[in-house]
């Protein structure tokens, strides 16, 4: 597999994070580049939860110099999802079983095989770094018990399907994939992301429920909008959901 044209790659035994790594570096780096970490010691998800980081499994970072508004750089998220979803089925040779939960999980088999983390690592000379952290869980998955009452099970790869892939393989698969639909979303804007993204949602047309904060909202996941935002049907008319934890 060819390493895509412009990106770095830097591969590295042990960090506390990647995307800590990643506001290290930022500054000094050329262009866009890939961060592997074989194991993490501080790993981390949203809202500042702990990623559990097995060894075997898939940690990265991708860090970009954005030029976009706020607003259409949180898009990437669906573009990391749909290049994750890529990537795994490059892996396994399988599409069924495999689908994407708003706003930044991939399933399989109904069980969260991997995460994604964007985050904002600041300014310079005006414009911002962005750093998109991946956890895949390729050959172990976490207990239940590490992850929060309520979220969807962890499952692994290897448990789901018997597919066995070394991480820095799996990180030429990703990246490959990374960079075919970062050119689609800057060439062509959200549109086909959004299209793409929606034919392999998660629970479209069923009842879910985003819980932002002590706030739930519980209706018929419609769509997701132009802006990215979860729209859901309630009984008190249409919502649109900007940022939230979605339970089904």
């Amino acid at each position: 597999m060819s390493w895509p044209e412009g990106y770095e790659r830097r591969v590295l035994a042990q960090v506390d994070s990647t995307n800590a790594e990643a506001s290290r570096i930022a500054d000094t780096l050329a262009g866009p580049a890939w961060i592997l970490a074989r194991h993490q010691t501080a790993a981390r998800g949203r809202r500042g939860r702990p990623w559990s980081m097995a060894k075997g499994n898939f940690a990265a970072t991708l860090v970009l110099r954005p030029v976009e508004t706020a607003e259409v750089v949180a898009l990437r998220s669906f573009v990391a999802s749909l290049a994750l979803h890529e990537a795994l089925v490059m892996t396994t040779g399988r599409t069924d079983g495999l689908s994407l939960k708003w706003p930044n999980d991939v399933l399989l088999n109904g069980g969260k095989v991997a995460g994604i983390l964007l985050e904002s690592l600041g300014q310079r000379q005006g414009v911002s770094h962005l750093a998109i952290g991946i956890g895949v869980n390729l050959e172990v998955a976490p207990s239940e018990d590490e992850v929060e009452p309520g979220a969807i099970r962890p499952v692994s790869l290897m448990s789901a399907t018997g597919v066995a892939i070394d991480p820095e393989a799996f990180l030429d698969l990703l990246a490959t994939a990374y960079a075919r639909v970062e050119t689609m979303f800057r060439t062509q804007g959200f549109a086909p992301i959004r299209q793409a993204w929606l034919l392999r949602a998660a629970r479209l047309g069923e009842i879910i429920t985003a819980r932002t904060g002590t706030r739930e909202t519980t209706g018929t996941f419609e769509t997701v909008d132009a802006q990215g935002h979860l729209v859901l049907v309630t009984a008190q008319g249409r919502e649109r959901i900007a940022a939230a934890d979605v339970f089904f």
